[in-house]
């Protein structure tokens, strides 16, 4: 990773920090600090990902502004990320994707949803797209199913090529240093970081972190997981349907209580209700450890988040309606949108922040069996 202001910044509090250690046992940043003395370019990018901008360590810290050493590692660590998000996307020049992610993300949006909206005025007759269809395969009467799966289809798996290859550049830049191979035990102890979310948690300590301002809270950790299982849920509702359709022959719209339709109606209102409530945090926050230059993208990311869930959930309701075929084009650009979106949006900082637990993981197994 090139050197900026914001990794020269971060060197210099990180110096300062390692001196001090009073932060040690608040999240897995100060324990992967300590191991060393001297730090990269890329050791900066390998922390400020492993960071999950709890903010414990700005409140705490004796030499936070207005001190004279101005020591903000949340706000430095963040504006890392988002040059790292750039510097390891792929392909290589869609980094410039991230400069004004907000304004990128919600030019893409409207978009892709202009695109699926004309194409269908255009080409989609009146009868099938204003008309109350019911029945099994409704939907596939407003677009064929093999329309619909090219596009969702190719749109995905592009993107699942473009954040893979962003954490194999990642992983290259900043993990050449490890001297030990992954195992096992190392990749489980970050999937359960990660699936936990422990380090919104407080980390070592579990009190919680700094999410308004000084007092100690779980709102983050617990609209992030709702946010979070509410997306998986909606995943796997969308591949139940897709097995009961391809392998049972029972095509779409399903009954109120069938498998796919509970999944996707919990997996969407959790979806919103993360959605609203991290935009509430991020409202309402303490401005001081914030990088207001990054607020952009992530407002984006939630925003077209609960636009999916949103749509989603009308077309739902209102499935058996004339409305049913404005709602899934609507719902179906969305998710368009999202599916392009993923690698060069806010939602890369999944996989490279798992990525970095896993460095991290690794690293403690090192240090527990030289026992230093």
């Amino acid at each position: 990773m090139h050197a900026t202001e914001a990794t020269q910044a971060a060197q210099r509090s990180i110096d300062i920090c390692n001196a001090c250690r009073y932060c040690e046992g608040y999240c897995a940043v100060f324990p992967a600090m300590m191991l060393q003395r001297a730090f990269t370019t890329e050791d900066m990018s390998y922390l400020a990902n492993l960071c999950h901008n709890c903010n414990g360590c700005y409140h705490a810290c004796q030499f936070s502004p207005p001190h004279a050493y101005g020591i903000n590692l949340p706000q430095q660590f963040a504006e890392i990320r988002v040059e790292s998000y750039a510097e390891y996307a792929w392909p290589k020049g869609m980094g410039s994707a991230f400069a004004r992610n907000g304004r990128a993300m919600l030019t893409l949006t409207a978009a892709a949803l202009a695109f699926v909206v004309l194409a269908m005025l255009l080409l989609v007759p009146n009868a099938a797209l204003f008309g109350a269809l019911s029945g099994a395969g409704a939907f596939y009467r407003v677009i064929p199913w093999g329309v619909m799966a090219s596009f969702a289809g190719v749109t995905l798996l592009f993107s699942l090529v473009a954040l893979l290859m962003a954490a194999r550049n990642f992983w290259r830049d900043t993990a050449s240093s490890l001297t030990r191979t992954i195992s096992f035990s190392a990749i489980r102890t970050a999937l359960s970081d990660a699936a936990t979310l422990r380090y919104l948690g407080g980390g070592h300590t579990g009190g919680g972190c700094n999410d308004l301002d000084a007092s100690f809270s779980h709102t983050r950790r617990k609209l992030h997981h709702v946010l979070m299982y509410g997306f998986f849920l909606c995943f796997a509702s969308t591949s139940v349907a897709t097995l009961m359709d391809h392998f049972l022959g029972w095509q779409a719209p399903y009954s109120w209580y069938s498998l796919p339709v509970v999944l996707g109606s919990l997996g969407g209102i959790g979806m919103l209700i993360g959605c609203v409530g991290l935009i509430w945090v991020k409202i309402a926050t303490d401005p001081a450890p914030v990088a207001r230059a990054v607020l952009g993208g992530d407002y984006a990311l939630l925003l077209m988040l609960a636009l999916v869930a949103k749509t989603g959930l009308l077309l739902l309701l209102f499935r058996a309606t004339p409305a049913m075929g404005m709602l899934l084009a609507l719902h179906l650009g969305s998710v368009l949108a999202l599916f392009l979106a993923l690698p060069y949006g806010k939602f890369i900082h999944g996989i490279l922040r798992f990525t970095a637990l896993l460095k991290a993981a690794v690293e403690r197994e090192g240090r527990s069996v030289t026992g230093s």
